[in-house]
């Protein structure tokens, strides 16, 4: 009942009442990215949402576009600025996909909208976590974050998608709130960013190069 007639109409009445009494905070985040790092202060990225749908996800910049001599973009370590790690690990970056919610690419509570490079790796099983719509947070994001392993995370999907309920979408709300004042879990050990499913796999061994190489040709196919 809750899952097929409540959560949809609660994510919208509760994304529109954040947007409304959070405007002062986005207009000051706004202000504050184009000022420290330019235009265009969102960063527009493509994520697979429900059933596999690609749809665009929003979320504050956090980066500049610095490029090496050949006009390739440098390492995320580089481009990634003090004040980005500070929206990063206080989650203010996020505050855009308010209006992904509204507009209905997505849920308050659900797995997170991994990238479509990511999604072309995992297994059947795994990619079952696009049943549901995307969250804005999750089971894994209470759980570790992106401090735990890709297995473990991906795991920790599949139990949501399958025991989705109101109590507990509650409980991940407010374990969620605790989790951005400790600022916990907001990268990989040892890495400044997630790492990419593909990038993973490859580093453990996991998968061949061709193999990584045919994931990242179908996934911007996928994405185009």
């Amino acid at each position: 009942m809750y899952k097929r007639f409540i959560k949809r109409p609660m994510d919208f009445i509760l994304s529109l009442i954040a947007i409304i009494v959070l405007s002062p905070v986005l207009l000051a985040v706004t202000i504050l990215v184009r000022t420290k790092l330019g235009s265009p202060v969102i960063f527009k990225q493509k994520r697979p949402g429900l059933n596999e749908k690609i749809f665009t996800m929003y979320k504050f910049r956090t980066m500049t576009d610095e490029r090496d001599e050949n006009g390739e973009l440098l390492p995320d370590s580089v481009r990634l600025t003090k004040f980005g790690r500070f929206l990063r690990s206080t989650s203010l970056d996020e505050l855009p996909e308010l209006f992904n919610i509204l507009l209905g690419d997505m849920a308050i509570v659900g797995p997170r909208p991994q990238l479509v490079r990511d999604m072309v790796f995992m297994t059947t099983q795994q990619r079952e976590r696009h049943s549901v719509l995307p969250g804005l947070t999750g089971w894994a994001q209470v759980n570790g974050r992106n401090g735990v392993t890709w297995e473990k995370k991906l795991t920790l999907d599949l139990e949501y998608v399958n025991n989705i309920t109101f109590l507990r979408d509650c409980r991940i709300i407010l374990m969620t709130v605790a989790k951005v004042f400790i600022r916990d879990g907001i990268s990989a050990e040892g890495m400044d960013t997630a790492e990419d499913y593909g990038d993973y796999l490859l580093r453990i061994g996991q998968i061949d190069k061709g193999t990584y190489i045919n994931g990242l040709e179908k996934s911007r196919k996928i994405a185009n």
